[in-house]
């Protein structure tokens, strides 16, 4: 499984590298759509955030080669997902299913969030708890000075 993970990353970033221009569409328009469904489907290991249908990235290029190959190969929608998934693993999918390997694709977001907020609400709590470093005297004395500034006319 690590050298899955290891092959795609070497090659997503040799595939970001040499991006190019997407291959014209085929020369079958029924081919073509049935390709572009397929490729909606999955997420281009390079971007991350687009689809192969989307993503002009050298690896989405091959991707879409191979689908059209495999449809023209007798091959149906589900197979070519199964297939890719099987090779890649679940993160290929443009929405993975919620099982227990793609919890942290779908909580990971959720949770931080909510370290986040309960970091900031412990951090404001800690501020508001926080004992004044100046003493009664000294906090006297500070007010003493500011009311007389602001009785001459200065601003504190």
């Amino acid at each position: 499984m690590l050298e899955k993970l290891a092959l795609t990353l070497l090659l997503a970033v040799g595939a970001h590298a040499a991006a190019r221009q997407a291959a014209p569409a085929a020369a079958d328009p029924a081919l073509e759509a049935r390709v572009m469904a397929v490729a909606e489907e999955l997420r281009c290991l390079v971007c991350q955030n687009e689809t192969i249908a989307a993503s002009n990235a050298e690896l989405a290029v091959d991707l879409r080669k191979q689908i059209r190959s495999q449809l023209a190969g007798g091959r149906n929608q589900q197979q070519i997902l199964d297939y890719m998934v099987e090779r890649y693993g679940d993160f290929v999918l443009y929405n993975p299913p919620l099982k227990a390997s793609t919890l942290v694709l779908w909580g990971g977001p959720f949770v931080l969030l909510l370290v986040g907020l309960g970091a900031m609400a412990a951090n404001i709590r800690r501020r508001r708890s926080a004992p004044s470093p100046l003493g009664d005297a000294e906090r006297a004395r500070a007010q003493r000075l500011l009311d007389g500034a602001q009785g001459q006319g200065g601003t504190p």
